[in-house]
């Protein structure tokens, strides 16, 4: 936009300058080839009234030793021509082609002064031509003709159209300087405003825009801007706030609630009272897991997070070892594979620990009796840190894939599994305050790759 501006800015003063500087040099040539034109017709009328005599009793002499001087002094020729266009004399530089020669003869015979029409032009090469009648009572006896070179006229046509030039280019110049001053002083607050609204989507709430600079317009929407962040971010706290809390006021009756129902088990004779009170136990667990991965999520989500360095390896094999007896009673197989013994990485604090258990307790459940989960650290390809999850289970669909990370999203096939819809949510939200990337894929037919990427320990944030 600032290039756009700029250039808008620039093709307006350009046209200006053309609108002005052209008709000024055409100006300036035409008024340079009418003063040489005027002084070479004084000239032309002065030797005409040296001609008159010569021409009333062939007396060549006066006119021809003038018109001889004249030339040796300016390098100009001149000649004078009767009435039947033969040379009367001429000076040794003269020479005019025959059609210049004929028109100034009827301007002459008609009585009037002739010269070449055309201005003068710094790539013009015909010479100036200029022709006086000699008059004797009325009676036209011939004409003094006299053929200027335009060299110097277009040396002083060019050096004025180079000036112009020069200060045009001048002028354009400064317009850049301008524009591009003009473009910035607009635009700053724009540019500052983009960045912030990126800032504000990524999560950072506390972005807020100085609004001192810039047009009044734009001063009015960046306070404008920040009242809405400040609204969105208010918002944004009630409702985390509200989640926090409500899921850690819920936990103490739930679970006042749950002993009181496990408290009933003995009392219950029948077998199918009892299937009933297992079946309210496990829900008052179940709510009790949404809970939790409710109040982790909005913990997770509050404001900014300090990173810190973490061995990615001793994570990962701390929590494969606390998943492993889960995998054995469900006859997976759980193993784990790092490119080397210690693999540095940026994190807040416990996200690639939460994010393994989401992640390996998803794949064991989903993986079944004989299936495999593989945990994977090391390098990523164009830096940062790689933590694969592979399982062989059912997998997901494209369209799948791409809610998996909504809250309390299960798939079609899930809904009959354990599970509160968090577990990737707070995975993702958990990745991303780290600065890094949760990507899953398919991997071939069946099973899913989940991938979680970090920085490298020594990267800027």
């Amino acid at each position: 936009m600032r290039r756009r501006l700029a250039a808008s800015y620039l093709l307006l003063m350009t046209l200006v300058l053309l609108a002005l500087e052209i008709p000024l040099a055409v100006t300036l040539a035409s008024r340079e080839s009418d003063l040489v034109r005027a002084d070479r017709l004084a000239d032309a009328t002065r030797f005409a009234a040296l001609a008159r005599p010569g021409l009333r009793t062939d007396s060549i002499g006066t006119v021809r030793d003038e018109l001889t001087r004249y030339d040796e002094l300016y390098g100009i020729g001149a000649a004078v021509l009767d009435r039947d266009k033969q040379t009367f004399t001429s000076s040794a530089s003269y020479r005019l082609d025959p059609a210049r020669r004929d028109a100034a003869m009827r301007a002459a015979v008609a009585g009037q002064q002739y010269s070449s029409t055309e201005s003068v032009l710094p790539w013009s090469a015909e010479p100036i031509v200029v022709a006086v009648p000699v008059n004797d009572n009325g009676e036209v006896l011939g004409m003094v003709v006299i053929v200027s070179p335009s060299g110097r006229v277009r040396d002083t046509v060019a050096f004025w159209w180079l000036a112009l030039g020069g200060i045009g280019l001048l002028a354009a110049l400064a317009a850049v300087l301008t524009a591009r001053s003009l473009a910035n002083w607009v635009l700053r607050p724009v540019t500052v405003l983009d960045a912030m609204t990126h800032e504000v989507a990524a999560g950072d709430s506390g972005t807020r825009i100085a609004d001192r600079a810039g047009p009044p317009e734009l001063r009015r929407l960046t306070r404008s801007f920040n009242d809405m962040a400040y609204a969105v971010a208010d918002a944004m706290e009630r409702q985390r706030a509200f989640v926090a809390h409500a899921s850690h006021q819920l936990r103490n009756p739930l679970t006042a609630l749950r002993l009181r129902v496990e408290e009933l088990g003995p009392s219950l004779a029948d077998e199918d009272g009892r299937a009933e009170h297992r079946l309210a136990l496990e829900e008052t667990d179940r709510l009790a897991t949404v809970l939790d991965g409710l109040l982790t999520l909005a913990r997770a989500e509050r404001g900014r997070h300090r990173l810190i360095t973490v061995d990615a390896v001793t994570v990962a094999q701390a929590r494969v070892a606390a998943w492993k007896p889960l995998a054995r009673h469900t006859g997976t197989t759980l193993t784990l594979r790092a490119a080397s013994a210690v693999v540095l990485m940026q994190a807040v604090p416990t996200a690639l620990d939460q994010a393994l258990d989401a992640l390996i307790d998803n794949a064991v459940k989903f993986s079944g009796p004989g299936g495999k989960v593989e945990v994977e650290v090391g390098p990523a390809d164009g830096g940062g840190v790689a933590v694969h999850v592979r399982d062989d289970g059912p997998g997901m669909t494209d369209e799948q894939l791409g809610q998996a990370t909504e809250r309390f999203w299960r798939a079609p096939h899930a809904q009959n599994i354990d599970g509160s819809g968090l577990g990737l949510t707070i995975v993702a939200v958990l990745v991303d305050a780290s600065g890094g990337r949760l990507t899953m894929s398919r991997v071939g037919e069946r099973g899913l790759d989940a991938r979680v990427w970090f920085r490298d320990h020594d990267a800027a944030p």
